[in-house]
């Protein structure tokens, strides 16, 4: 199972743990849109392509 995690702002570090339990053993991505200029069309091919997408805010 692939779990893409997209982070609306930058991760503290309980969302830091709770990524890492969720994607322990499994194949994981991410994608940060708090940078400047997010590639979403990137982030659409990504989520096509993931079994599972958890969004952080």
């Amino acid at each position: 199972m692939k779990i893409l995690n997209v982070y609306r702002s930058a991760p503290d570090d309980t969302t830091k743990k709770l990524v890492e339990i969720v994607t322990r053993d499994r194949d994981s991505d991410s994608v940060d849109l708090s940078g400047d200029s997010p590639d979403y069309d990137a982030l659409v091919d990504k989520i096509y392509d993931a079994d599972q997408t958890i969004c952080w805010w």
